[in-house]
Order: C-alpha cells, then structure tokens, then sequence
C-alpha cells in the first residue's frame, strides 16, 4: 500500500514512539506546518522524516532532489512520519513544534514540483504484531548491556536506566534512537523490519561501542557523525 506525503530531509533519524522537536525557520517548511495546522479535524497531521545521505538540509535557492547534484540533498530509502503535536507560531513567522515518530516507509519517488516542499509516494513498512518469544529474550540482554553502556557515557545513568520499557518493539527503537551511533548506524537499524533483527544489531552495536568505551574511555564516533537523538515519548 503506498501514500503520497510531505518529505523532510534531515540530518538525523527518527524512529516510531520517540519525541522530535523542531525550529521551522525555511520558507518552504513553514508552508508545510501551516499546510498541517489547516487539515480538518481529525485529519492525520503527519509528515515523512527522512535522514540526509548527502547534502544540506537548508539549500540554497530552490527545491531539494535526490539527486546530490549542486549541493543538494540525497536521502535514505527508509524514514518514519513524524505527527504534529504541538505548534508555537514565532514572531518572525517561523515555528517551533513538536512532533512523535509514528510509522515507518520506504520512499518510492519523491516529487519536488507538486508542492513548495518535496513530497513523496512512500510504501508502508510491516511492524511487528503479538508476541515474539525470540525478542522477548533478546530484550533482556539488550537491557543488561545496555545499562553497561549507560554507565560508562554518562554521569547520571539511572535516569533512564529505570525507565527503560519492557516492550521489545519500544524497547528497540528507544536504544536506537538514545545510543551515541552515527547516522549510518541508526538509519540500518530504523530499515530493519522485525524486532528481533533490530535487537541482535544493538547487541553487536553496544558489545563494540562498550568495548571501545573501556579501552579509550572516549565515545568513539567523530562528533560530527552523531545523531542527535530524539527525546523518548
């Protein structure tokens, strides 16, 4: 099943359940949440995050494409929507919102030409559904490594190691989305399409960043390269 939405190419990714907040400052992107606020009531207002392969996310004159050519962006195939929840109209005309990672697609063309900001038509991406024994125990030894790896990066880790969720699904996303991965890192976990897949990734992505943390006791991505994560819902 595919569906036609606004696309918004940023420098990091968003995963299903997480908080993202945004200042809406280019022209083309305010067209895009007053084009949301004036949906009709109980209308979906929801966009397409999708994470930059290349390229800026301000460009400077005219609509980005997917090509890369003259500074322009190129995007991910996979990105998840992001649903308007909150909206604070600035002075300057501008906004700063902000929105929870819902579902997430596949871009299958994206249109720079129907609307002041790029569209897309997007397939839908399966989710898991019921109970998946595999997972369940995969989410127990990603939660124990995980809270390692929460005690070596930061100085105040029980915060969120106590409310770390027991729900695989949720559970995989928020470790995604909350460990100092780069963007090429996050973006193969957020194109896995079953928990438990997602799971075995983080255990080999947390196994080697823990690793690393006790040997240099530095995170060991360039700055540069990290995502800034969305905050957990």
């Amino acid at each position: 099943m595919t569906a036609r939405l606004p696309v918004f190419p940023l420098g990091t990714v968003l995963f299903p359940g997480l908080v993202l907040p945004l200042h809406i400052f280019e022209e083309r992107y305010r067209a895009l949440v007053r084009h949301l606020v004036g949906l009709p009531e109980g209308a979906p207002r929801e966009f397409g995050v999708v994470a930059i392969r290349a390229g800026w996310e301000v460009a400077p004159a005219g609509p980005p494409d997917r090509s890369g050519a003259g500074g322009e962006v190129t995007l991910h195939e996979v990105g998840c929507t992001a649903e308007l929840r909150q909206v604070t109209e600035l002075a300057d005309g501008g906004f700063d919102i902000v929105t929870v990672g819902r579902r997430r697609f596949r871009v299958a063309e994206v249109d720079d030409a129907a609307a002041p900001y790029l569209t897309a038509d997007v397939e839908w991406l399966p989710e898991p559904a019921g109970t998946d024994e595999v997972a369940d125990l995969l989410a127990a030894r990603v939660i124990s490594v995980f809270r390692q790896y929460l005690n070596l990066v930061r100085p105040d880790p029980q915060e969120i190691s106590e409310q770390l969720p027991e729900d695989p699904t949720v559970l995989s996303h928020l470790v995604a989305a909350t460990a100092a991965l780069t963007v090429d890192d996050r973006q193969r976990l957020l194109a896995i399409d079953d928990t438990a897949g997602r799971l075995r990734a983080e255990l080999r992505l947390l196994h080697r960043e823990t690793t690393l943390l006790r040997e240099v006791r530095a995170v060991p991505v360039p700055l540069s390269e990290l995502a800034g994560p969305p905050a957990p819902n």
